[in-house]
């Protein structure tokens, strides 16, 4: 199965309009979030990215197999 670059752009734009929804939504919830963030230390930003991408990986993997 090769990579099908439409499939790549759809769950791009899908991920664009997952994004959008809650500053679109609300905006100053999304400020507070964004305002704790630089309260993190970049450790445990770094852990919650690897296991962000982790459970992605393994979501395409189930959906694709």
């Amino acid at each position: 199965m090769g990579l099908d670059w439409s499939d790549l752009l759809a769950a791009l734009g899908l991920c664009l309009i997952i994004e959008g929804i809650l500053p679109f939504l609300n905006p100053n919830a999304v400020r507070r979030a964004f305002a704790m963030l630089l309260t993190i230390d970049n450790g445990t930003m770094r852990v919650v990215g690897v296991v962000a991408m982790a459970a992605g990986a393994v979501l395409i993997y189930l959906v694709r197999t």
